[in-house]
């Protein structure tokens, strides 16, 4: 195992940051590794605002749903798809295609996870922030985003101040399927979630009861976020 698979597969979502800054040079590196990343036919469709105004880093820990880290990380940078930079370059640009905006957010996707995966192998640790999605258009508005661009997650960076537990995933053979899609075995969800309950018994804190299968169940029975689409038709994107 060389040491990239190492840093992959000890990634943990980081909560609790030290007051160490991050030094420029790192942060720079961070970045690059991000624009290295691939993207679909080089349209480079993403945008990341660096938020250091602890005034606005505030309010976005608000947004998110009141997650301190916004405010606490070293760095906070928010991801966002952007088709503003092609609409400058031609006005006659057609952004508003549904397939592009997925082809912004996987690229914003692919590009935050190297800027994870390179902050990770300095030391460092991060999570990410969907939550700013709960008050997307508050979030546009604070960072002042144009048409054709939108928010999607944040990401917390930052030296960490704890070593939580590498959370289990479901097993490879579960994900994978071969030549065609198979039938979910429900004798693999059952060992799964009594691996996932072992696992939160073991928590100091936040010892939760329920499974995973009840815990997705949950969020899936309900309204996920139905803003979305009406912010992103309202920023000129997925119209069609």
């Amino acid at each position: 195992m060389n040491n990239t698979i190492r840093t992959i597969m000890a990634h943990r979502s980081i909560r609790k940051f030290t007051p160490q800054p991050i030094e420029n040079e790192q942060l720079q590196t961070i970045i690059q590794a991000g624009l290295a990343a691939s993207s679909s036919s080089l349209l480079q469709a993403v945008s990341i605002i660096r938020v250091t105004d602890q005034a606005k880093r505030k309010l976005l820990a608000q947004y998110a749903g009141n997650q301190a880290y916004v405010e606490d990380a070293a760095e906070f940078l928010v991801f966002c798809i952007d088709y503003q930079r092609h609409i400058s370059i031609n006005p006659a640009v057609q952004a508003d295609y549904t397939e592009l905006t997925l082809i912004g957010a996987v690229d914003s996707g692919i590009m935050a996870q190297n800027c994870l995966l390179a902050a990770e192998s300095m030391g460092l640790g991060g999570v990410y922030i969907g939550g700013l999605r709960n008050r997307a258009e508050k979030v546009d508005e604070l960072l002042e985003l144009p048409q054709g661009t939108a928010v999607l997650f944040g990401m917390c960076l930052g030296y960490p101040d704890q070593s939580p537990e590498i959370k289990p995933r479901l097993p490879a053979h579960v994900v994978m399927h071969e030549n065609q899609y198979q039938p979910l075995n429900m004798d693999d969800i059952q060992h799964y979630d009594q691996t996932m309950q072992v696992y939160y018994a073991n928590r100091s804190a936040n010892q939760k009861q329920s499974t995973w299968s009840q815990d997705v169940t949950t969020k899936l029975s309900g309204e996920s976020r139905p803003h979305i689409l009406p912010y992103l038709n309202s920023k000129g994107l997925a119209k069609r």
